[in-house]
Formats: C-alpha cells, structure tokens, sequence
C-alpha cells in the first residue's frame, strides 16, 4: 500500500493495485495517516491523493532492508527461487 502512494495516488488506485476492499483502505489509510507514514495532498474538490511522507519513505527503506537480509539468511542470496 505504501508503495502505490510513492508517487502519489488515489484512493481508488490504491485500492485496486493492493487489491484491498474499500473497508480495509478506509482502515489502513487512517493507520498509515494516524502515524505519519502518509499525507493526503487535495488537488481539487474532491480529489484527493495520498503520498508517502518522509517517516513513510524511511519504513519503506527499512522493511527493504530487512527482506534483503532475509532473503540472505535463506540462502537466496537476493536472488529468486
């Protein structure tokens, strides 16, 4: 979810590229909002977009790290099955 809005993104574009209902984008958008890891930007009325804010980027980069050192751990070396 976080990774649709990198770039910005609508509700509705999140909700399909994450493949959530709208009940768990009305959940998660709030967490994410709550906590800092989103804004949402109005470009209009109503249009409105979400976008990762710079705490957003950081969780981004370290959950990377962490698949990254994971993927190590397995044996994969970064590198796929």
């Amino acid at each position: 979810m976080l990774r649709v809005g990198e770039n910005g993104a609508g509700k509705t574009e999140i909700m399909y590229t994450a493949n959530m209902s709208y009940a768990q984008i009305q959940k998660y958008l709030g967490f994410l909002l709550s906590h800092g890891f989103i804004n949402k930007v109005k470009l209009g009325n109503p249009s409105v977009s979400y976008q990762v804010s710079e705490k957003g980027g950081e969780l981004l980069r370290n959950i990377d790290s962490i698949v990254e050192v994971l993927e190590f751990r397995n044996g994969n070396n970064g590198h796929g099955a």
